[in-house]
């Protein structure tokens, strides 16, 4: 078998604020990715929160069950880092490489995520970092190998920069224009979030310049019809009720693939998906045996046309982001549940980044808000999920379908919510859930959670 190149493309904190999901953003590489392989309108992350959504998508199974029960550089770990798509990659003959960021372990010991070669090297002067990863990667590519190759290329576009207030853009912020800016769904039309939108609009175009320079470096090297492309992102955008929060806004990521294994035409798919059905689909179309361990489904039989859906319902979840908030939710077609599990009632604003969008919200009293243990959304009537009617009367058979297909994916996958706090790792260090920023001094984690 002449087994296809994978290169897996991915960014910070992008949700699906891109150009091929209808948004106002300039984004022509990616869109012309999107016409060239597959768009999946309704792909999702298993936890929206960087290393645990990325633990998902690269070992296939839920951060519960992989360990990553929070960040990486805060102390989280996998339970097994053979289980990492790359080392089993390399385990079957691929040369796997990396470029740029990953966020499933601390830089001095990424050698156990089994990637061969680190595309590292010392910073161009004059250059920002995340073109130095796009030019890195697309002299990977222009070196001929003699295997099949495993190119992970990992932007820190579109994250916020510092203290939240800006974006990878400049040095300077803001760099947008705001007249003409839309503020995401969830957030209010006034100039605080106009200006902080129009920010991340331009750091979403430098993604794309930044994804087009190792596209065409992947044409140019005569690779692109035997290299199966994964472009996504990790969670929703850095912005209030989104970021680590299991609404839509959330968990909702871009995801397209090009290449072999029937991803290709500009097809755009409406079934639920997760990042889980990721590995299984390289397994499948790179003709590996997929591990026994994968949580998710191959891909390929929604764009082969063998099958309509894949899932009749899909789960997320949160553990540890900068504090502990456990919440876990399902989500099917038309519905979406939401289940708290600490006795906080009042948001935990550290796992908001800072932003101006955030400080206005402060200033209107956001921290004093209330919040549901139980959330139950209608998505037809309220696709913002912005109305719980999980005390309506005419949805309690609704409630009680949804709090059973919950409870039976956490017994089935073995949740430690099941009997008390998720238990962190030793030399985990947190926030606390009273604090404000997540840029304020943290503490070990041992001790303080709370059911």
């Amino acid at each position: 078998m002449n087994r296809p190149n994978i290169l897996y493309i991915h960014s910070h904190d992008t949700g699906r604020y891109v150009q091929p999901y209808g948004h106002a953003i300039r984004t022509p590489h990616i869109q012309q990715l999107a016409e060239q392989g597959v768009l999946f309108r309704n792909a999702f992350c298993a936890n929206p929160t960087c290393s645990p959504s990325r633990s998902a998508l690269l070992t296939g199974q839920y951060p519960h069950n992989n360990g990553m029960i929070g960040l990486a550089h805060r102390g989280a770990r996998l339970n097994d880092y053979r289980q990492h798509l790359a080392s089993c990659l390399r385990q079957n003959g691929y040369l796997t490489a990396l470029s740029g960021m990953q966020h499933e372990i601390n830089t001095d010991e990424r050698a156990l995520l089994g990637y061969e070669q680190f595309l590292d090297g010392e910073p161009v002067p004059g250059q920002d970092s995340d073109t130095t990863i796009a030019q890195r990667a697309a002299e990977f590519l222009a070196t001929p190998h003699d295997r099949p190759f495993f190119l992970s290329c990992g932007f820190f576009l579109t994250h916020r920069r510092g203290q939240g207030t800006q974006w990878h853009n400049t040095e300077l912020s803001p760099v947008g224009d705001p007249r003409y800016a839309r503020p995401p769904a969830p957030l209010p039309d006034t100039a605080e979030a106009r200006r902080d939108m129009a920010d991340f609009v331009v750091s979403a175009e430098r993604l794309d310049a930044c994804m087009g320079r190792v596209f065409k470096a992947l044409e140019v090297a005569g690779l692109a019809d035997n290299t199966l492309v994964i472009c996504t992102t990790d969670h929703g955008i850095a912005f209030p009720f989104m970021k680590c929060n299991l609404t839509d806004h959330g968990i909702g990521v871009m995801l397209m693939l090009r290449g072999p294994g029937g991803f290709q035409g500009g097809q755009a798919i409406d079934a639920m998906v997760t990042h889980m059905d990721l590995f299984p689909t390289v397994c499948e179309v790179a003709g590996i045996q997929p591990p026994a361990w994968l949580q998710g489904e191959s891909l390929t039989p929604l764009v082969t046309g063998k099958a309509e859906r894949l899932h009749e319902e899909i789960f997320s979840e949160v553990n540890y982001h900068a504090a502990y908030e456990p919440v876990r939710a399902v989500r099917t077609t038309r519905y979406k549940y939401i289940r708290r599990y600490d006795a906080r009632q009042h948001p935990v604003l550290p796992n908001c980044d800072d932003s101006v969008s955030k400080d206005e919200l402060l200033r209107n009293g956001w921290g004093q808000r209330s919040q549901d243990v139980e959330q139950l959304f209608d998505l037809v009537f309220d696709p913002n999920e912005a109305a719980n009617v999980a005390a309506c009367p005419d949805y309690a058979g609704v409630l009680a379908d949804m709090r059973g297909r919950l409870d039976r994916w956490m017994q089935a996958t073995h949740d430690p919510l099941l009997t008390g706090p998720v238990t962190p790792l030793p030399g985990m260090v947190v926030n606390l859930v009273e604090g404000i920023s997540p840029q304020e001094p943290t503490v070990p984690a041992r001790g303080i959670t709370r059911g």
